[in-house]
């Protein structure tokens, strides 16, 4: 996937504001910076969900050429919030993931794309329960085994570990980790810096809808471009085994 001068305005204010982005096939790329930076609204103009300026491609085409089903076959999004209104069991919201294969060759993967999604997340063990029965963390890992079930080469996902338990923050990482490893590209928005070092190929730290840097965390994680982003001071320590950043907020 590449992005070139994304625009996004929205009520009178430009929100995203000349982004440029790629992810390549087997990278983890992750979005990164305060509440307000536009990380969400740039996955949704990624997505094609938000009308954008600038050009973006999935697949060597422009976003714009392709049909919403031919979209769906290329790129799965995973919201911050997944609401649905009726009372689906959590086995037919990852089936829903397979529905732009319906009546194609690819639809006789499905039984096994739903369930190695399942297995992958973690959900399995309540496949029949219904999703607004479940907590917030179980429908999250639900609303990520729909878009793994999707099987796409482009994976948007939005703050996927934010209602997560640490364990399950883990798995989901890895489970992006993984994808990329098969040949995915993957975008993911997250807030927690640590989880960015430790996954990410590279990140895109975002303010005021602008980049600021991009490159590998180890190299652009620095405490300087950090305490400015977020404007409260930071320190910055490799890990004591995997010498990876570990971001860590000073306190008086």
């Amino acid at each position: 996937m590449k992005a070139t001068g994304i625009e996004v305005t929205l009520g009178g204010r430009k929100v995203v504001d000349g982004v440029d982005l790629h992810a390549d096939p087997g990278e983890v790329v992750a979005l990164v910076g305060p509440n307000g930076a536009g990380k969400s609204t740039l996955l949704a103009a990624l997505s094609g969900d938000l009308p954008t300026g600038g050009r973006i491609e999935i697949g060597g085409r422009d976003l714009r050429s392709y049909k919403r089903i031919d979209l769906a076959r290329q790129r799965a999004v995973l919201p911050q919030k997944s609401a649905l209104s009726f009372p689906f069991t959590v086995g037919e919201v990852i089936r829903m993931g397979r529905a732009p294969w319906a009546g194609r060759p690819e639809a006789a993967e499905d039984d096994e794309a739903v369930t190695e999604a399942m297995l992958r997340t973690e959900v399995t063990a309540f496949a029949t329960r219904p999703f607004q029965a479940l907590s917030g963390g179980e429908q999250a890992r639900v609303a990520l085994a729909r878009v793994l079930a999707q099987r796409t080469p482009v994976l948007l996902l939005d703050e996927p570990t934010a209602a997560l338990d640490l364990r399950h923050q883990e798995l989901v990482l890895q489970v992006a980790r993984e994808r990329s490893r098969a040949g995915a590209s993957v975008i993911v928005v997250l807030h927690d810096l640590g989880l960015a070092a430790a996954y990410a190929d590279r990140v895109y730290v975002l303010a005021a809808g602008r980049v600021r840097a991009q490159g590998p965390p180890a190299h652009i994680f620095t405490e300087d471009l950090l305490t400015d982003v977020y404007h409260h001071e930071v320190e910055v320590l490799p890990h004591p085994r995997t010498g990876t950043p570990l971001v860590i907020p000073r306190r008086r």
